[in-house]
């Protein structure tokens, strides 16, 4: 979950995620998938 989905793309790019097909799916560099979600009004930031 994150609070901007822009700067998380960005973010996790330049750590070295691949997009993969799909609305905001990407691997990582271990080849794991994982999706970015906007965070809801109810779920506490982490911090």
């Amino acid at each position: 979950m994150v609070d901007d989905l822009h700067t998380a793309h960005d973010q996790v790019l330049a750590l070295g995620a691949t997009p993969l097909s799909g609305d905001r799916v990407y691997a990582d560099p271990a080849g794991h998938p994982f999706c970015l979600i906007p965070r809801p009004g109810w779920a506490p930031p982490v911090g």
